[in-house]
């Protein structure tokens, strides 16, 4: 949803563990970090993917704009979750190519229409070569997007850009890799509660889905079976050794909650094949804080037969000595908030 026009935009994205804002600028064909700062959140402060502890992230917003000092005052932020629904769909063909629906989105939705706000962009011409129009229709629950603009605005901040953030992920995998215009991909961006996937093709999102699978569920089972401190889990879990724990004892555990994720992934695949049956998945590509947890890649691989590999957001993304330290430490995690800022640059 474009909410005004096309300047240079800080990218927020308001995760299940933390925010983060990044502000870009271009550099050559690509890009530069001109600013970057974050700021934790409690486990309560978002639900499912959306805001419920308004003060707690209206706080954390305000953290991170006083501490990134940056430049441009308009925002990219995102929704994501289950309040939330992409999906392919086909119009009518007297639909406008950009602006409100002139048609009844009810059909395509599992929510009252009256409590959405509904978006849409044109792909093209039926594929199937029947009448309509191509679209991926974009709806998010109204009470979730006045709650992340009451964030932006809290702080400050003018709201130019409401993304969802499965969208803003591919957003940034474009800009860093190239899987070619007829590969379909997989793209999993596994936070703190939430595992968006998204299976994508020549540049438009096929179908999205989200899971209640993230990286605190490999954290709290660690926690509740070798009885350690949330830091010491979380360091186990980067492959730490931990008093008498290394990642190697920890495996069983670890790959205990990847087996859940990876049997939400076989389940989205499989509607994925009956929605889209001559649509192959080519390979999978990894990003957010859980992305670094032991042995994900290489089950993920195994249990699929496909290539499974972490995304690089930074692949094209020059990154500057002051901020440098926090970026690459927060590697695939920024991609979300890189995605965001990048909408600043669309045509």
């Amino acid at each position: 949803m474009m909410l005004g026009g096309r300047k240079p935009l800080v990218g927020l994205d308001i995760g299940s563990s933390a925010v983060k804002a990044i502000e870009l600028t271009r550099s050559g064909g690509g890009y530069a970090i001109a600013g970057f700062a974050q700021a934790p959140l409690g486990a309560d402060a978002l639900v499912d993917g959306a805001i419920a502890n308004a003060g707690l992230v209206s706080r954390a917003v305000e953290s991170v704009f006083e501490s990134g000092r940056f430049k441009a005052r308009r925002v990219a932020a995102n929704v994501s979750g289950h309040g939330v629904i992409v999906k392919r769909v086909v119009l009518p063909d007297e639909v406008s190519r950009a602006g409100a629906p002139g048609f009844d989105a009810a059909p395509f939705l599992p929510f009252d229409v009256s409590e959405v706000n509904v978006d849409y962009a044109v792909i093209g011409p039926s594929g199937g070569g029947g009448p309509g129009l191509d679209a991926v229709l974009a709806a998010a629950r109204k009470a979730q997007v006045r709650n992340c603009l009451d964030a932006v605005t809290t702080a400050g901040r003018v709201p130019a850009v409401l993304d969802v953030g499965a969208l803003a992920m591919q957003n940034a995998f474009e800009v860093n890799h190239d899987p070619g215009p007829d590969v379909t991909v997989a793209l999993l961006d596994i936070g703190a509660a939430l595992t968006s996937i998204n299976i994508a093709r020549a540049g438009w999102p096929l179908f999205i889905r989200y899971v209640s699978v993230g990286g605190r569920c490999w954290t709290e089972i660690l926690q509740q079976e070798l009885r350690l401190e949330p830091d010491e889990a979380e360091g186990l879990k980067a492959g730490k050794q931990v008093g008498v724990y290394d990642v190697e004892m920890a495996a069983p555990l670890l790959d205990s909650v990847t087996d859940l994720l990876i049997s939400e992934v076989q389940r989205t695949f499989a509607f994925f094949s009956e929605t889209f049956p001559e649509e192959a998945i080519a390979s999978i590509y990894l990003a957010g804080g859980g992305s670094r947890t032991p042995g994900v890649a290489r089950k993920l691989q195994a249990a699929f037969g496909i290539e499974a590999r972490g995304m690089d957001p930074l692949r094209s993304v020059q990154v500057g000595s002051a901020a440098a330290a926090g970026v690459r430490d927060s590697g695939p995690a920024l991609a979300v908030a890189l995605g965001l800022a990048m909408r600043g640059f669309d045509a």
